[in-house]
Parts: structure tokens; C-alpha cells; sequence
């Protein structure tokens, strides 16, 4: 637990001296808890999956599944006679059904194929709290498990996403060291090849950001007011994605929780948006102005040459709780104005989510004994069915079955 600290405020002691103090103190507290969570000479890493979560993933039975490690293939049993299956097991045994698939290889090992273009999402939400990291953090994490290339960049300044994949973004993330890096106006701009993390999860790579990643949003006032000659700030991050869009099949961007202009450039770059809602009154509310200024900023944008089209386009409901009635009238209310564009399966509430936050895990990477099995089982049902019916649009923009 972090330390119980009771300070009063010091006498003629100005706002900014507070605020930096009290930033101070809470950066040490949070890097000594980061320290207890997780030793330097600790590294996080995915749990080992049960043969029913492997086949899903994998996207046969368990039962063909049973037959094809009868065969020979995948992990040896533990010594009670169970199997149980790691990340690495999983890439062996999609390589392995490719390989004997008559109809030829990429049934199993979903990489894109010629003429199918990256895919780009934007997670996005003017308002915090909609639980807009989570969804970024589990959808990239659910895609590579399911055996895409996946590129998760986290552009919001405060970092969460980066600390959910193990790279704290006071500790382990200097100086362009993020895609401002890549995306900056000067002589240090970078290659985005030079800035690519891996993670402890196969086939996820990430771009980490910290609070350097508001330097875009004061630089390009200046540069605007200039004319400095260059390419646009909202282009400048989907050229910078061209360098390595052959790597990848899919790029979850973890916007800023405000429209600014690392925002303006997420949704240029992007292919598809996801737009993140809690169904409560306000926040819908929130919602309808974000939507207005967005619009307003996009006509801008496109007036100057900017890319707005998408492949698709969605809302998606969190934080959702089934029994909660007036959450389930404004689910309803957003249905009946948006239609299809409303993703058919809501992200539950859940402590379970809330809790492996704690310790700056996924849902994917848990121990399920952690929890009751109900609540766990729930949770992480909402999530894939969530996480699936995303991929079925990459699919379908793909013009896949």
C-alpha cells in the first residue's frame, strides 16, 4: 500500500510551490509502489492459457485441438496429466494447422494478405473515465493473441497504456522516446523504427509516450503561426506510420482524452474510430459537444488537404452495468440515434478489470484463482465479445469470411 503522508499546507507557500511538491511526493510514492509491485529485476509476462482458451484463440475445438497435440504437437502435460498452454504454444500450433491446411497457408496465422491494407484504430473519448486505455489495452492485446501484428501507441501524455504494458513512463521512457520523437518539427525527428518497443506479448509492439508527448500540442501553434514549410501536423503521423506499415496488420492508437492536436492527428491517420462511452446522462452529454467540436475541427482539416475517411465507424458502451436502469435506458437511447454504428456487445463494469488495473494488468494476463470465477468468467466473456466483434470488422474491411 502506498504510504499515509498528512501534510498541512506551509505558510506564503504559492500554488505553483504546492502543486510542485505534492507532484514530487506523488511520483516518489508511485515509483516506490511500482518498485514493491513489480522489482527491477522483475518482468511482467502473459499467464499460460487452458487447452479451452487456446483453441479459441487458435479458432478450432478444443477437441481438434486435443487431437492435433495427440498427434505431437504442443506442450508436454504437467505432472497432474493437464495441459496448459503458453503464448509461444499457441504461435507453434497456428504454424503447424497452416501447414497442413490443404487450402493453403493464413486460415491460421492471420497476417495480412496482398491488397489488404493496415488497419488503423483510434480509440478515442473527449471525456476521461470511459474507460478508453482499457479498451485500447485489452482490444491490441486480444488481437495478437489471436495472432495478428499489432502496434499499440499510446499518444495521451499521461501514459497509462505504456505502464499497462510494462514501460513506465517516468522510469523506463527518456527523451524522444516517444512518437513525438518521430512526429516533431525539428533536426532530432527520428525514424519511428528507432522509437518501436517489443512487449512481453508476442506479436504486440508498442510506442510508449509520456508527458514529452505535449510538446506537440505547444510546437505546433508556432509552426502554424510560422508557415514553416513540412508536412502538416495531422499527416504527420500517418507518414510516419508508412516506414513501417508492412510490419503490422493492425495499430490501436490510445488518444489523448482531449481534442487536441496529437488527437486531430490520430483521427487522420486512422482507417476506423472507436469512440468510447459510459451511458450515464452526463457523459453522454459530454459526448455531444465532443462530437460537435470534432466535426467542426475535421471541416478545417480536410479544407487544408486532410484524410477523414474511414472504414467504419463506432460507439462503443463501458463501464455498463446490465441491472442499473436508467444505464440501460441511455444504452437504448444511444441505439435508437446511432443504430448499427452502436458495437452490439457493451464492455461490463466489473471489479475484476478494476482490480488487475491495480497492478497495471490486462484481464488476458490475470490468474482467473485471483478472483471469483463468476465475476472473472463475466469479465472476461464481455471483453472478447467485444474484442471479437472489432475483429470481424477488421475482417470484413479485409473482405475476409
Amino acid at each position: 500500500m502506498l504510504e499515509k503522508i498528512n501534510h498541512s499546507i506551509p505558510a506564503g507557500e504559492s500554488l505553483r510551490e504546492l502543486i510542485a511538491a505534492d507532484a514530487a511526493e506523488l511520483s516518489r510514492q508511485l515509483q516506490a509502489h511500482q518498485a514493491r509491485i513489480f522489482p527491477p529485476t522483475a518482468q511482467k509476462g502473459m499467464r499460460l492459457f487452458t487447452p479451452g482458451e487456446a483453441a479459441d484463440f487458435i479458432g478450432i475445438h478444443e477437441g481438434y485441438l486435443r487431437q492435433i497435440v495427440a498427434d505431437g504437437h504442443g506442450p508436454q502435460p504437467q505432472a497432474n496429466g493437464r495441459r496448459v498452454y503458453s503464448v509461444d504454444d499457441i504461435i507453434r500450433l497456428r504454424q503447424v494447422l497452416d501447414e497442413q491446411n490443404s487450402k493453403g497457408p493464413g486460415k491460421y496465422v492471420r497476417h495480412r494478405r496482398a491488397g489488404e491494407k493496415l488497419q488503423i484504430l483510434s480509440v478515442m473519448n473527449f471525456k476521461g473515465g470511459s474507460a478508453k486505455t482499457t479498451t485500447a489495452a485489452h482490444l491490441a492485446q486480444f488481437l495478437a493473441l489471436r495472432g495478428y501484428r499489432v502496434l499499440a501507441i499510446d499518444l495521451d501524455p499521461q501514459a497509462s497504456l505504456s505502464a499497462m504494458f510494462g514501460h513506465q513512463p517516468e522510469l523506463d521512457v527518456g527523451s524522444n522516446e516517444t512518437i513525438y520523437g518521430a512526429i516533431r518539427y525539428d533536426e532530432e525527428c527520428r525514424s519511428i523504427l528507432e522509437i518501436v518497443r517489443s512487449t512481453y506479448t508476442p506479436n504486440l509492439h508498442l510506442v510508449p509516450g509520456n508527458l514529452e508527448l505535449m510538446e506537440f500540442e505547444h510546437e505546433t501553434p508556432k509552426v502554424l503561426a510560422s508557415r514553416q514549410p513540412g508536412t502538416m501536423f495531422f499527416a504527420r503521423l500517418g507518414e510516419c506510420l508508412g516506414e513501417i506499415e508492412s510490419a503490422y496488420d493492425v495499430v490501436v492508437i490510445d488518444c489523448p482524452p482531449q481534442l487536441g492536436f496529437l488527437t486531430l492527428s490520430a483521427l487522420c491517420a486512422a482507417t476506423a474510430v472507436i469512440i468510447t462511452v459510459h451511458p450515464q446522462m452526463l457523459d453522454v452529454m459530454s459526448m455531444s459537444q465532443f462530437l460537435l467540436m470534432t466535426s467542426d475541427l475535421l471541416a478545417v482539416v480536410e479544407n487544408a488537404g486532410g484524410n477523414t475517411d474511414y472504414d467504419w465507424m463506432r460507439y462503443l458502451v463501458t463501464r455498463f452495468e446490465p441491472n442499473d436502469g436508467p444505464q440501460s435506458q441511455m444504452a437504448g437511447f444511444m441505439r435508437s440515434i446511432f443504430g448499427n454504428r452502436v458495437l452490439e456487445n457493451a464492455m461490463l463494469k466489473s471489479t475484476a478489470i478494476s482490480d488487475a488495473g491495480l497492478t497495471k494488468q490486462t484481464l488476458y494476463e490475470v490468474e482467473r484463482g485471483q478472483f471469483t470465477r463468476g465475476t472473472y468468467d463475466r469479465a472476461l466473456e464481455s471483453l472478447t465479445l467485444v474484442n471479437g466483434e472489432i475483429e470481424e470488422l477488421i475482417r470484413k474491411t479485409w473482405g475476409r469470411k
